[in-house]
């Protein structure tokens, strides 16, 4: 019988006891890298989210709209 694993938990399974250096490696080589690592960055902010405090989280807030502001999305097509 095949184990199932769910992503959360399969990037969490990846990511345990790595250093705190390998830890920022793999997140400065996911940024602007395949899309498929996209999933593991929305993972680890996960992780973190929950123990930032209000100010925190407000500031990160703040600084993603400001680069949203910024960007203009290319259209999407099907």
């Amino acid at each position: 019988m095949p184990v199932t694993i769910d992503l959360r938990q399969a990037i969490l399974h990846k990511v345990h006891g790595q250093s705190e250096e390998q830890l920022k490696e793999m997140i400065e080589g996911s940024i602007g890298g395949p899309e498929a690592a996209l999933p593991g960055l929305g993972a680890v902010f996960e992780m973190m989210w929950p123990d930032l405090s209000e100010a925190k989280q407000d500031h990160l807030v703040a600084k993603l709209h400001r680069h949203l502001e910024k960007v203009t999305p290319g259209s999407i097509t099907s």
